[in-house]
């Protein structure tokens, strides 16, 4: 027997020593619960592509991705997803799915991704999305989708995307979107339908977030003056929905497919629209201006007492108490908003998202926020020193004016007139006399008045004699003296009377200078 011992031995110590046939060279087992054909790695789950009429029986639990799109699938049954309690996508495009049914989604709670697209589905139910609570995109276009119940989405409460593009819907109730809610909603696709009724009041009240991404584009809309203002005001805000697709938003001119017309470039349509504006229809965002590195307060004034009060800031962010994620807003105890510090992030539209039992419906208030550097101050203008400095240099003035004697003698005067002209070397009037010479002055006359004796005029004083003139003055009068006369010698001028002179003889009521 101990030859048996020693090849028993040395076979463990190939197998334990130098390893498996499986451990080199040979493809790994398949996992457990993996289905057939699949791809299973980590929490992916991947089924695509197979040509899969059913959905397999055995799913690994552990899987967060399934993939089960391309495939020829056409029921799903109730209760499918009970295993995969950790799932939160879902692929199920390009499919040949016409309807779905209650309990489809009864165990996807964490569902957040859920693919539709590309299938046959013709009408949504009130049910048929039950159990998706925690959804927050939905892909239901390329369908063939025409009815939607009326409270088709109203368990979807976190759903922030809804992409109905390219079906068959020929209407869409903007007033409570199917049971949808406008807290968590930013993108609302209906393009490429058989839109051609539309509330345009229902339009104009949707929060301005939501109107910046609603895309109406490829629809039959009517050519309405008021639709058209509409398009036209948010295609001047800049909303991303129309700037982005403005060539493709058509309107029927008339009820012919055929006589479809681009709405921003075939504006001869809607000439006479300018007489009728569409005045009133949306409320008009208060505009904002602050600066950088300042403060902001934005309040939310309802018309009544709010249950709840949720902003919504330009970066679509949904702003509750304590405030944004990276603090610089803060939503305050009373529901208004404050920003201790703006930045340019802060410039936008925020929008107040106000509920109650006392409001008649949910109000939405906006404010759009322009934030602007502040430009640089020029320096303050002093007016204090400029007063202060002007109120001396008229007291300087003043002060000359009053106390500087003027200069002394006529002489000194005279000179300083003439030598400006270079006219006062010899003090001398020119001979011939200048029409100012010829003029002559009324002398005053000074007398004493009968009450008053001791103003009497004195005896010494010089008579001036005036006479008139004889060279045809026409009774002017003119002073008796020389012609030519020495200015800076007053003492001694010479007076000259004439046969026509007045003489005075009196001490007092004389005429004198």
């Amino acid at each position: 027997m101990a030859w048996l011992v020693l090849p028993g031995a040395l076979f463990c110590m190939l197998r334990f020593g130098l390893g498996t046939p499986d451990s080199e060279g040979f493809p790994p087992p398949a996992l457990h619960h993996c289905p057939y054909k699949c791809v299973c790695a980590a929490d992916l789950l991947s089924c695509a592509g197979l040509g899969l009429q059913d959905v397999p029986t055995t799913l690994p639990s552990a899987a967060e991705d399934l993939d089960l799109s391309h495939n020829a699938l056409r029921r799903l049954r109730p209760g499918w997803l009970a295993p995969l309690s950790r799932l939160r996508a879902l692929h199920l495009s390009h499919n040949e799915l016409d309807a779905l049914g209650r309990g489809i989604f009864s165990n996807a709670s964490r569902l957040r991704l859920l693919d539709l697209s590309a299938n046959a589905l013709r009408a949504l139910g009130r049910h048929d999305l039950d159990g998706l609570e925690a959804l927050e995109m939905l892909l239901l276009f390329n369908n063939h989708l025409a009815r939607l119940d009326e409270h088709a989405f109203h368990g979807l409460r976190t759903l922030g995307r809804l992409y109905l593009g390219y079906n068959e819907l020929a209407s869409f109730s903007f007033n409570h979107l199917h049971g949808l809610g406008t807290t968590h909603l930013r993108t609302l696709d209906l393009s490429s339908n058989q839109l051609g009724l539309i509330s345009i009041p229902e339009l104009a009240a949707l929060p301005a977030f939501l109107k910046n991404g609603l895309y109406l584009h490829n629809n039959p809309l009517p050519c309405d003056c008021r639709l058209y203002h509409l398009l036209q005001r948010w295609h001047q805000r800049g909303l991303r929905a129309v700037r982005d697709f403005a060539r493709e938003y058509t309107c029927l001119a008339f009820k012919v497919p055929t006589s479809g017309v681009r709405f921003f470039e075939h504006s001869r349509i809607f000439e006479n629209c300018s007489a009728t504006p569409a005045v009133g229809l949306e409320r008009p965002e208060e505009q904002l201006h602050a600066q950088v590195g300042g403060s902001l307060r934005l309040y939310c004034n309802t018309s009544a007492p709010a249950l709840s009060i949720a902003w919504v800031s330009p970066q679509q962010e949904l702003l509750l108490a304590p405030g944004s994620r990276d603090g610089s807003i803060r939503v305050l105890a009373d529901g208004s908003l404050a920003i201790s510090t703006v930045q340019q992030q802060h410039a936008g539209i925020f929008v107040c998202l106000a509920t109650g039992p006392h409001l008649h419906h949910n109000q939405t208030f906006e404010y759009n926020v322009s934030v602007h550097f502040p430009h640089p101050e020029p320096e303050a203008f002093n007016t204090g020193f400029t007063t202060l400095l002007g109120c001396a240099v008229g007291l300087v003035l003043v002060l000359l004016y009053l106390f500087v004697p003027p200069c002394h003698g006529c002489c000194h005067c005279c000179c300083c007139c003439c030598c400006r002209h270079q006219l006062c070397r010899s003090h001398r009037w020119p001979g011939a006399p200048s029409p100012l010479q010829e003029l002559s002055a009324q002398s005053s006359v000074l007398s004493t008045p009968p009450d008053a004796p001791s103003r009497k005029a004195s005896v010494h004083k010089h008579v001036v004699f005036l006479e008139p003139s004889r060279r045809g003055l026409n009774g002017r009068v003119q002073l008796a003296v020389a012609e030519d006369f020495d200015l800076c010698n007053l003492s001694g001028l010479p007076l000259k009377a004439g046969s026509e002179s007045a003489s005075s003889t009196g001490s007092e009521g004389l005429m004198m200078t």
